[in-house]
């Protein structure tokens, strides 16, 4: 079973079990443009909440992807490197950024679902 959660920076992290998928949402993509570049951390790499995950460089800007909670690098998708492009045609699915075992999954709490993420687009178009 999983389960996505949002921040108000516009990353998501979809749990499953232990484990947890952080990616941007579609609204972050559009707002970035076209993605040329994502720069991924290592494998066993500890994040704290808030910390800097991976970085995006796209036509308009640079932007960092920060973890919305806790955890310990355990895949990254390597498919970005030769095909940045995917975080912008799928965001939510083949555009993922890092895979991480959460480190304390109580800090899920402290993020938004995805009714309360559609409330929050609506307060800062």
């Amino acid at each position: 079973m999983s389960d996505t959660h949002y921040t108000t920076s516009h990353e998501y992290i979809r749990v499953d079990g232990d484990e947890g998928i952080i990616g941007i949402t579609d609204y972050a993509q559009a707002q970035l443009g076209d993605v040329v570049f994502v720069d991924l951390p290592p494998i066993g790499k500890s994040l704290s909440k808030g910390t800097e995950a991976a970085t995006v460089e796209s036509v308009k800007a640079a932007a960092e992807v920060n973890a919305p909670v806790s955890g310990t690098v355990v895949e990254v998708n390597s498919a970005l490197a030769d095909t940045p492009a995917l975080v912008n045609e799928d965001p939510s699915g083949k555009g993922w950024f890092v895979k991480i075992k959460l480190a304390n999954a109580s800090e899920l709490a402290t993020l938004m679902d995805e009714n309360a993420y559609r409330e929050f687009l609506k307060t800062v178009s």
